[in-house]
Parts: structure tokens; C-alpha cells; sequence
């Protein structure tokens, strides 16, 4: 009896070495060669073409690596791409398949959202989220969605506003942009 109760939860061991990996990213099926080690993030940016996620902190710190999984935000640099095989992966890639940007990325270029851009896809997951669970959030709940993202330009009230009016919540712009200095 202990034996066919060990035979049953004995853990199967893969690696070191490369093995099959199927993810589904953007909606497509796909299948790679990587050693159980690799995150999320690497097999996105370095054995796909989906180089929306970026590598900051490689720490779960920043958000700049944000994805969604299943439609909830997590740091691709801190899940192994084994761990998402059978889970559908959204990038930013994926939220417009056709070329035609979403209310989210509309709000971000229309709201100037984004400085140097590099956080942006990941704020622009993390709102896309939130939107989809809360469909008119206040900005207490922007922010707090948002909290584990960071913009070193300091965009912060301006992805805020994006993201509310995305939500089409009214907003009093706390941002003047100077156009004759």
C-alpha cells in the first residue's frame, strides 16, 4: 500500500535539459523547447515575438512585465513558463490583434499616458484588468489597481486620468501641458 502511495505522489522531475512547453498566447497555441527554469517573461521576449512585457527589476517590483494570465495581471518575470502551460496568456500585442487600439491604449496616447513608453504596456494590462472586473472604477481604485506598477517618468496622474476616461468616468484634468514655452 505505502508503495503504490509513494509510485502516486512521486513528483516527476523534468530538466535540466529543454523540455516540450505549450502556451497559448494572444489566443494561438503554441509550442516550445525550453529548460523548466525559463520565466514567463524570457520565453515571451526571447523565444516568441511578443516583446510587449519588459525586463526591469526581474524582481516582481516594477510591473513593467505585466501580462495577464486567465485576465489577471501577474509579473511574467516571476512565473516559469511551465507554470502557464494550459492558462491563456495576454500581452499587450494581443489586446489589438487587428491594429485597432483599444479604449485603454486611446486613453493613454490621448492623455499622454506614457513618457518614456517603457512601463506603459504593463499599466496598460493592469487597467485593461481592471476595467474588465470593474467597469466604472473611482480613481482610488486607478490607483490601487495600478500600485504595483512604476513609471520613473512620474506619469502617474496621467495614466489615471487615461484610465478613468477609458472607463468613461468623468475627470478634471490635473495636468496642463505647456505648448509655447
Amino acid at each position: 500500500m505505502a508503495q503504490e502511495l509513494n509510485k502516486h505522489n512521486a513528483e516527476k522531475i523534468q530538466g535540466p535539459d529543454a523540455i516540450p512547453v505549450q502556451l497559448t498566447i494572444n489566443g494561438k497555441a503554441q509550442a516550445f523547447q525550453l529548460e523548466p527554469r525559463v520565466t514567463l517573461l524570457d520565453a515571451l521576449r526571447n523565444h516568441s515575438t511578443q516583446t510587449g512585457a519588459k525586463e526591469v527589476c526581474d524582481r516582481a517590483t516594477c510591473g513593467a512585465c505585466t501580462v495577464l494570465l486567465d485576465g489577471v495581471p501577474v509579473y511574467a518575470c516571476m512565473l516559469l513558463a511551465i507554470e502557464a502551460q494550459g492558462r491563456e496568456i495576454t500581452t499587450v500585442e494581443g489586446l489589438a490583434p487587428d491594429g485597432k487600439l483599444t479604449k485603454v491604449q486611446e486613453e493613454f496616447i490621448a492623455c499622454d499616458g506614457l513618457q518614456c513608453g517603457y512601463c506603459t504596456p504593463g499599466f496598460v494590462l493592469t487597467v485593461s484588468a481592471l476595467l474588465a472586473k470593474n467597469p466604472k472604477p473611482s480613481e482610488t481604485d486607478v490607483r490601487k489597481a495600478c500600485s504595483g506598477n512604476l513609471c520613473r517618468c512620474g506619469s502617474y496622474p496621467r495614466v489615471v486620468e487615461a484610465a478613468l476616461k477609458a472607463a468613461g468616468v468623468a475627470t478634471a484634468s490635473k495636468c496642463e501641458v505647456l505648448t509655447n514655452v
